[in-house]
């Protein structure tokens, strides 16, 4: 396994670009972006579990439903989500107008949104920006970086990655995009995520990785307890790389999802660390619980915990609140058991131990917290299980961002 750049145009056969439509305003930040494949696609997706809705949600559902899709068409600073039967028009409209750009049928393209929730999206603007759109349209670096930059809205980084494996004597590539910093807390942050690969592979093993990696990265990623009405997280294969089919589990189907996997934990972590206001990239790690589950559930409970988030931006060691944050989880355990420890690149200090206080110091405890990566490791004592899950401390930028969000 190989990281390599150029994002989601890293693989063979796939475009990207991203033009400033105007639909943020007095924003000169690009916001309309494109991504496509100029060849047929198996394509798998998953997407927010929120029982409110963007319209952009249903539209590529209804897509992918009808067969594959090979593209995404997104903008952001417009959610074009509580926006009624306007916005579900506006939605299939951005997928028609890329598809008469791309000559391709409307239902080949996935559409995905972001931004204020509840303002009518201003379909006109972006109609007038596709003929930009497809001249921006490239299969290199600066393509990719376009397009990242056009799903962007409150992130204060760039997140992506790609990566290049050997299937059986041929090499295969994937590649990806995440936006998301704040109201993130997916159940499949606001989060959308666009994954491309070379690979040759069927619907069902692709669905079956994608699910998997899901699972295992943006699943355990919390910045603020909100499941947005947005997350989408895609994944298209053009078989360009011309492996041997992937059909069935077996050593190049393990190689793939394991590629799959890592490439997802990646954005997942960047996510995490590019919170809104966030000063530190928390991990929390269980271990010794029954089964994989339920410690990824307990870390998540941690990870979650207001209280938690703001000792670790205060560099404070409250261990105390990391057990509360175990109790409320919803698992029975025997809380006599617990131990907890406090870990970042300046050393380890166990806190906890048998669920009661250990004697330790302050100012290691500090030092410690103070770095701007930290691990809460947990242990149990009651199983096999292990997890990690990704968060972030809370910060009074936090507040400030979402304070004023909508001005």
């Amino acid at each position: 396994m190989k990281r390599i750049d150029q994002g989601v145009c890293a693989p063979q056969g796939f475009l990207a670009g991203g033009i400033r439509c105007g639909i943020k305003g007095g924003s000169a930040k690009r916001d309309l972006a494109l991504v496509y494949s100029t060849a047929p696609c198996a394509s798998a997706a998953l997407f927010t579990t929120n029982r409110v809705k963007a319209a952009s949600i249903g539209v590529s559902q209804e897509h992918l439903a009808k067969g594959s899709v090979r593209g995404v068409i997104a903008n952001s600073g417009n959610a074009n989500a509580c926006t009624g039967a306007q916005g579900m028009a506006a939605a299939r409209r951005m997928a028609e107008l890329a598809g008469e750009a791309l000559d391709i049928s409307p239902e080949q393209m996935a559409v995905a949104s972001t931004g204020v929730i509840g303002v009518p999206l201003p379909i006109e603007t972006i109609a007038a920006g596709m003929p930009a759109l497809k001249a921006a349209l490239r299969a290199d670096a600066q393509g990719h970086e376009a397009a990242l930059e056009a799903i962007m809205t409150t992130d204060t980084r760039k997140k992506a990655g790609a990566l290049e494996i050997d299937l059986a004597g041929t090499p295969v590539r994937l590649g990806g995009m995440v936006k998301g910093s704040g109201m993130i807390h997916p159940n499949l942050g606001t989060m959308l995520c666009f994954i491309t690969t070379d690979a040759c592979i069927s619907p069902e093993c692709l669905d079956a990785a994608l699910r998997r990696a899901v699972q295992r990265s943006f699943n355990r990623v919390t910045v603020d307890g909100d499941t947005s009405t947005n997350d989408m997280v895609l994944l298209l294969a053009n078989g360009q790389a011309r492996n041997s089919r992937i059909h069935r589990p077996g050593p190049e189907e393990a190689a793939f999802r394991e590629a799959l996997e890592s490439l997802c934990i990646a954005l997942a972590r960047d996510m995490a660390r590019d919170g809104e206001g966030a000063t530190k990239l928390l991990t929390v790690t269980v271990r010794g619980t029954w089964d994989e589950e339920s410690a990824a559930l307990l870390a998540k409970s941690v990870a979650s915990s207001s209280l938690v988030k703001a000792a670790c931006f205060g560099a404070d060691a409250n261990w105390g609140r990391v057990l509360c944050a175990l109790g409320y989880a919803g698992l029975a355990f025997d809380p006599h058991e617990v131990a907890v420890a406090f870990a970042s690149p300046a050393g380890q200090l166990q806190v906890c131990r048998q669920g009661m206080g250990l004697p330790f110091s302050e100012e290691k405890a500090k030092e410690i917290l103070l770095a701007d990566s930290i691990e809460i490791i947990i242990t149990l004592g009651q199983g096999p299980g292990e997890a990690q899950v990704w968060g972030c401390d809370l910060s009074y930028e936090y507040v400030k961002i979402n304070g004023d969000y909508r001005s």
